[in-house]
């Protein structure tokens, strides 16, 4: 600082009077030079003298020193500004021009660099993209609390205004996320109390990220129905590739996380699907995923709420769905499957250490007192009272669950066979089969009586088929798509197990069932059974092709598919035979049945295939085994006790004279060109001469 106030000196002159002044001789009177002081505006003078502008100062490295005008520092010297300033000038308002002129330039080039930007390609797009959501992905496995907004980021990548395929991939990504970061519980939603309670700082962290995981965890599913869900006429198309993503995405994090929140949401983008009867992938894919749900279902409750969900769908549709929906019903794990209580729970019955014949080692005792032995022994008869409590519940629980399940399963069962819809009769009678043993005993009558007319309508069916197939100048398709085989055995089946299940054959006396309506059937079917090509094979996987002359190759239809696709016709029907001559639930049969039996079996078994003749003579040999005394007389003629002439033909077993006849089926089967077969029937005979 200047050292005191000092009056600063200003010139007077004004800036032309300096050339008059030097254009004035040496020796003209000073006082000329004052005669025009008037005239001067020392102000304006000043005003138009140029301004520093707005711009930084430089770092000043010269000491000030004193001019005319007073302090002043004096500036380092700039050749390149110089230059400019002698090019230019020094004028603020030039200066100002062309600043503004070079933001215009500089704005266009953006412009027109903005336009003329070259466009990524779509493949550098897609790898971009797998970049950036592998990252993503990977930064969220290993710290999901920290990258809370990551979840947020690969959601927007689900934006339609990018590609189907980078949508695709940011689907995909987000449930492979989410299937790592769920946590092993349901996050349970925050009461008031829980907002107002006083809780640690580690609690509230945990509260924010489980309530921020589920909010996005929310998100993401209502993308997913949003994809999935029917479109409207008005509404802009779904890519068909984009709605399989999101239905395999739904699938997969229902059988990942079952237990976590908004399984509803899950569930029903998977029944919304089924619903359709058009049978696709994603069908496909749905209903494969809904069997395993079941099938790994240990407490019943995603069971309980899928049927819940597939029952008010069928109601509300009419039964209008196609009839493999039915058959994820034989996927349950219901009552029979915990049948003993002592085994449904290693907490029950503790594993027991084993010790092959040497004394146990000695472990180093661990000094405690009295008390603390006392103490210790209380612990643990607390702990295990607690388990044996925790096991209770649970497998009350899972029973209360399975059997609510098991109700609405046979509700559905029921309302389909009284509305007869005979496009579901097969998946029906083939669930009727299954758990036919859990229906309640008041319900036999009436359900025997539904499936003897089932077998009748049946029958009755198969006959207009014959009849439209022998007229070839009828060209109309059957009116009926039914396999009535199939049906009657799967009522035979049912009718069987209906007293086989449970305490159901101690009150077979009180209840006064008869069951000689599904014998005489079963007697008269096996002929027909044994002509049948697909015996041996499950209707959606038969090797051979449509008959050519046939009805639905000459309007080029497809082969029509079979109603149940679980057991093949040869499955049954030893199943049947089973129950009607070996079991034991409905007493001993009599003579004349295991005679008719035995004797229309082998002769089925010369026009059965290879495998269904094997199994039919390996049968043959247990019904041998046990009644060899009964059914004697059929291999020797020596002690026939009837007399007569047998009748093949015969629709009832008691009309056959069964015992005037004799087994020369044997003798062919010694001569089969399957060995198997051949040992099966010498085997046969064998056990009738030991056990006579």
């Amino acid at each position: 600082m200047a050292p005191g106030r000092t009056t600063k000196r200003r010139r007077v002159s004004p800036p032309g009077d300096d050339e008059n002044a030097s254009s004035q001789p040496s020796g003209a009177p000073i006082g000329d030079f004052y005669s025009h002081a008037a005239e001067w505006d020392l102000e304006q003078d000043y005003e138009r003298r140029p301004r520093k502008s707005g711009k930084k100062d430089k770092e000043r490295t010269r000491l000030p020193i004193k001019t005319a005008e007073g302090f002043q520092t004096m500036e380092e010297p700039e050749i390149e500004a110089e230059e400019s300033d002698s090019f230019l000038g020094t004028d603020d308002d030039e200066d100002e021009e062309m600043d503004d002129t070079a933001a215009d330039e500089d704005e266009d080039e953006d412009e027109e660099v903005k336009e003329e930007a070259p466009k990524i390609p779509l493949k550098v797009q897609i790898i971009q993209a797998k970049e950036e959501l592998a990252k993503l992905a990977t930064l969220i496995n290993e710290d999901p609390e920290e990258h809370i907004p990551l979840f947020k980021t690969m959601a927007e990548m689900v934006d339609p205004s990018k590609h189907v395929a980078i949508q695709k991939l940011a689907l995909a990504s987000q449930a492979a996320v989410y299937k790592d970061v769920i946590p092993g519980y349901r996050i349970r939603p925050l009461t008031d109390q829980d907002m107002t309670g006083k809780i640690s700082k580690e609690v509230r962290k945990l509260r924010s990220y489980e309530q921020s995981l589920l909010s996005n965890y929310k998100q993401y599913i209502g993308k997913l129905v949003e994809i999935t869900k029917p479109q409207k006429r008005d509404a802009a198309p779904v890519d068909a590739g984009l709605k399989t993503i999101a239905i395999n995405c739904a699938c997969n994090l229902l059988l990942s996380v079952p237990h976590f929140n908004f399984r509803t949401e899950l569930l029903k983008i998977l029944i919304n699907r089924l619903a359709r009867r058009q049978v696709d992938a994603d069908f496909v894919k749905c209903r494969e995923t809904l069997e395993d749900v079941f099938q790994k279902d240990d407490d019943g409750v995603v069971s309980l709420e899928a049927v819940r969900l597939l029952s008010k769908l069928m109601k509300a549709k009419e039964f209008r769905v196609h009839e493999s929906v039915l058959d994820t019903f034989l996927s349950l794990r219901l009552l029979s499957e915990f049948a003993h209580k002592a085994s449904r729970d290693r907490i029950e019955r503790e594993p027991e250490e084993e010790n092959f014949g040497g004394k146990k080692p000695k472990q180093k005792r661990e000094f405690r007192t009295k008390k603390e032995r006392k103490v210790q022994k209380e612990r643990k008869a607390v702990e295990k009272d607690m388990k044996e409590a925790d096991a209770l519940v649970s497998h009350e629980e899972r029973d209360k669950n399975q059997a609510e399940t098991l109700k609405l399963v046979f509700g559905v069962y029921f309302r389909i066979l009284k509305l007869r819809i005979p496009t579901l009769m097969g998946p029906v009678l083939e669930g009727l089969a299954k758990y036919a043993h859990l229906i309640n005993q008041d319900f036999f009558g009436d359900l025997l009586e539904a499936l003897k007319e089932l077998i009748a309508h049946a029958d009755r069916d198969e006959e207009e088929n014959h009849t439209e197939e022998a007229d070839d100048d009828n060209d109309a398709q059957p009116t009926s798509t039914r396999d009535a085989h199939r049906e009657a055995l799967l009522c035979t089946v049912t009718a069987f197990a209906l007293l086989e299940g449970q305490d159901a054959s101690k009150a077979a006396a009180n209840l006064h069932l008869d069951l000689s309506y599904f014998v005489k059937h079963l007697y008269r079917s096996l002929y027909t059974l044994s002509i049948n090509p697909d015996v041996e094979y499950n209707p959606d996987k038969s090797l051979r092709l449509p008959d050519p002359d046939s009805h639905a190759a000459r309007q080029h239809t497809p082969r029509s598919r079979k109603k149940v696709n679980f057991q093949t016709p040869t499955v049954l029907l030893l199943r049947c035979l089973h129950s009607t001559l070996i079991s034991r639930a409905h007493g001993n049969p009599p003579p004349v049945r295991l005679g008719g039996f035995a004797k229309r079996l082998m002769t089925s078994s010369l026009q059965l295939p290879e495998k269904s003749a094997i199994a039919t003579l390996s049968l043959m040999n247990q019904v041998a085994r046990h009644n060899a005394r009964r059914i004697a007389s059929l291999w020797h003629s020596e002690e026939r006790r009837g007399d007569g002439v047998f009748n093949p033909f015969a629709t009832d077993i008691e009309t056959t004279n069964v015992f005037a006849g004799t087994v020369w089926e044997g003798e062919l089967l010694r001569n089969h060109y399957c060995p198997q077969i051949r040992d099966a029937a010498v085997d046969i005979e064998k056990m009738i001469v030991t056990r006579n």
